[in-house]
This record gives structure tokens, C-alpha cells and sequence, in this order.
């Protein structure tokens, strides 16, 4: 009897795209694998502990001597906790209720949350629809203001300060017309956040752009064989597949603006201030009451730390996803 012989029976086009795309799913995991195996050795494991370890040191250092009174905080160090010790409140206590006329902690959280949730979402906003038009909207001299966009990640933001608040101030004028007439918006938000916006917008806009880019053209191609608009492809379409890499910059995003003391001194004063000038203000005119500055730290850490183990899962996720292509 002779052997059966295989049939190969004739394929239609949409059932040799997904057996590719199979293929490529099956090569894509292989390769990651075998970089995971490359990257993951005893040593390389030994190293992240030693540097995790020194990097959280002054970290501990600063919770202990949070609990500490300020005589020993000012005579001993917080290693000498077992031989010197002693516990208290009262550095969280004076820091509570430390202010002054116009702000006290309390309000000055409110003011963080203010400036630093509308700082967030605006340049998302504006990095969202910009990245996307320069991934799939052809338009004359895209390439030459991309790069435009991509180089301005290199101007320091101390170069920018004094321009700007005397562009708030006094406005922009060209030949006599007032282009800009100027916020005038002294204890208010909106200075700071269009400070933090136009510092975040490069960075957001190329991240993002690299993300968007790595959608399959395919699926771009059916959305508008079907019918659909720029707008829809945006909103049904590359927002719902971009949301990692979104939540990945909101994180470093809102920490930055959370953390921020400079921007702060030069937009934000008087009864707008942010914690971290409230903060760097009572520890006095020369820091000798840095002991008040140890108990503020960890009040002001407690967002911070929410909001990262909130979206956490979207962090490596996407920025791996947005740094492999650009």
C-alpha cells in the first residue's frame, strides 16, 4: 500500500494574514524569552538588591527621623536610634499647623491637587491629538516640525522661566498689534498650568508618537475603508490602543509636577502655592528646622504613592512599548 500523501488545500487571503500574524505572535514571544534569559542572571539580580538597598537608605533615614524630636534630630543620626532613642509626633503636629497668613498645609495640599491633576491632563490632551497627526496625518513639512518638537526636549526649563513671566505679564506684540495680551493672573492657576503644559508637551508628544506609530497600518486602512473620520479613528480606535502608554507618562507626569519646587517659586504664589514651597518655607530662612521638613516629605509622598500602584501595571508596559520605535 503506498503512503497517503498530504493534501495542501488552497487558503483565502484573511486566513494566511492571521496564520502570519500567528507566526508573528509565536516569533515575538520566542525572542522575548530569549532576551529575558540573556538579561536575567544571579549577578545582575544581586546588583538590583545592592543598589535597591543603598537608593532606599536615606530614604528610611528620613521616615526615622520624621519620628524623632528635633534635639536628637539635631544632635545624633537617625542610625542611633537604638542608643538614642525616642519617638514623637510633634514633627508632624507643628507641620499640620504650620502656615502663614494666607496658606496653611491643608490648603496648600489642595493647591498641589489643583495645579497638579489640570498640569497632567492638558499636555495628555495636547501630546494625544499632536502625536497622532504626526504618525498618520500627511501633511506638508510634518518631518522638519517633528524634529522641531523633538529637539525643543533639550532647551533646560531655566532657560524658559523669565521669558515666559514676562510673556504673562506683559503680553506678545508684533508691529503694534497685541498678539497675546497677557494673563495678568497673579493668584491664579493658570499661569503654572501652561508652564508645566508647554515643558511637558515635547517629551509627551514624541512618546506618544511612538507608541501611536506602531499600530498596524491595516487597522487604520479598514477604519477608513469603512467609513470612518480622523476623529473617530481617534477616539473608537488609537486612543483605546494608546491608553498604556498614556497612563505611563501620567505617572511621571504627576510626579514631576507634584515634586516640583521651581516652577512653583516663579508662577504659583501667595494663596496658589503648592506644597512643596509651603514645605521649603517652614523649614526657615536658613533650614535650621529641616526636622519639620522630614515629617512634610512623607504628608506630601501619599499621593505620589497612590497614584503610582494605581496605574503601575500600565508603567513598564508602556514604556517599553513606546521607546522600541521612532
Amino acid at each position: 500500500m503506498s503512503a497517503v500523501q498530504p493534501i495542501d488545500l488552497p487558503l483565502d487571503e484573511s486566513t494566511k494574514r492571521q496564520l502570519a500574524r500567528g507566526e508573528e505572535r509565536a516569533e515575538t514571544k520566542g525572542a522575548a524569552k530569549r532576551t529575558k534569559r540573556r538579561l536575567t542572571s544571579r549577578g545582575a539580580t544581586i546588583a538590583s538588591l545592592i543598589i535597591a538597598v543603598l537608593w532606599t537608605t536615606p530614604t528610611l533615614g528620613l521616615f526615622i527621623s520624621s519620628f524623632r524630636p528635633a534635639n536628637l534630630v539635631n544632635t545624633t543620626g537617625w542610625w542611633t536610634i537604638f542608643q538614642n532613642p525616642g519617638f514623637t509626633l510633634d514633627n508632624y503636629t507643628e507641620v499640620l499647623a504650620a502656615g502663614n497668613s494666607q496658606l496653611d498645609l491643608a490648603g496648600a495640599f489642595i493647591n498641589s491637587l489643583a495645579i497638579t491633576i489640570p498640569a497632567t491632563i492638558f499636555p495628555l490632551v495636547f501630546a494625544s491629538l499632536a502625536a497622532y497627526a504626526f504618525a498618520w496625518i500627511d501633511f506638508r513639512g510634518k518631518n522638519w516640525l517633528f524634529i522641531g518638537v523633538f529637539a525643543l526636549q533639550v532647551v533646560p526649563i531655566q532657560m524658559a522661566l523669565v521669558p515666559l513671566l514676562s510673556l504673562f505679564s506683559r503680553g506678545f506684540a508684533i508691529g503694534g498689534m497685541q498678539i497675546f495680551p497677557g494673563l495678568n493672573a497673579g493668584g491664579s492657576y493658570a499661569q503654572v498650568w501652561i508652564a508645566h503644559t508647554i515643558f511637558a508637551l515635547p517629551l509627551a508628544i514624541f512618546l506618544l508618537h511612538n507608541f501611536i506609530s506602531e499600530i498596524p497600518r491595516e487597522v487604520i486602512e479598514a477604519a477608513r475603508v469603512d467609513g470612518a473620520g480622523q476623529g473617530q479613528i481617534f477616539f473608537r480606535i488609537v486612543l483605546p490602543l494608546t491608553m498604556p502608554a498614556i497612563a505611563s507618562f501620567a505617572i511621571f507626569q504627576f510626579l514631576w509636577v507634584w515634586n516640583d519646587l521651581l516652577v512653583a517659586l516663579i508662577f504659583a504664589d501667595g494663596a496658589v502655592a503648592p506644597m512643596t514651597k509651603l514645605l521649603a518655607e517652614i523649614t526657615g530662612s536658613r533650614g535650621q528646622d529641616w526636622n519639620l521638613l522630614t515629617a512634610g516629605a512623607f504628608i506630601s509622598i501619599l499621593v505620589p504613592l497612590i497614584v503610582f500602584f494605581a496605574l503601575q501595571r500600565f508603567f513598564v508596559r508602556g514604556l517599553l512599548a513606546g521607546s522600541t520605535k521612532g
